[in-house]
């Protein structure tokens, strides 16, 4: 087992504001805070989504924060969503950063009557750029690693 090592204050103030990132993120989703959402990226961000995993082609790739509204939008058909934020990993270098954090999503719906929830294990490889002291989502790639689906009890 390696031991930790030792951070300096601003190494952890870094670490600990993009994992607040992470979590803005998630609470945003959950609340149908588009606005919000869109916010914590750079103007010109790039957002791309491999819905078939690691290793496929893109779903689809958008470019510029105002390209985010519909994606973020499109969370609206849900009754309700959880997202929980797992481990993540950070690597610093000055004001930028790389990072690869994992996601439980839980989207519930109801379809003919019948209330469903849809599972999602999510991973983000980001991009992060720190700008007047803040940190931003510079470029994120969602990959879907698994879904399911099923019947949900009320």
């Amino acid at each position: 087992m390696t031991t930790p090592s030792e951070l300096s204050p601003a190494e952890a103030a870094d670490r600990l504001a993009i994992r607040e990132l992470f979590d803005a993120y998630a609470h945003c989703a959950d609340r149908r805070d588009s606005e919000g959402q869109k916010a914590l990226f750079t103007e010109d961000t790039r957002f791309v989504v491999y819905m078939a995993g690691e290793g496929s082609e893109p779903t689809y790739a958008l470019d510029g924060r105002e390209a985010l509204t519909p994606v973020f939008a499109d969370l609206r058909q849900y009754e309700a969503t959880t997202h929980f934020n797992g481990q993540s990993t950070i690597t610093l270098d000055g004001d930028k950063a790389t990072g690869e954090s994992y996601t439980l999503a839980h989207h519930l719906f109801t379809v003919d009557g019948e209330r469903k929830i849809m599972i999602a294990s999510l991973r983000y490889l980001d991009t992060f750029v720190k700008i007047d002291g803040a940190w931003y989502f510079a470029e994120r790639n969602l990959i879907v690693d698994w879904t399911d689906s099923r019947t949900s009890t009320p």
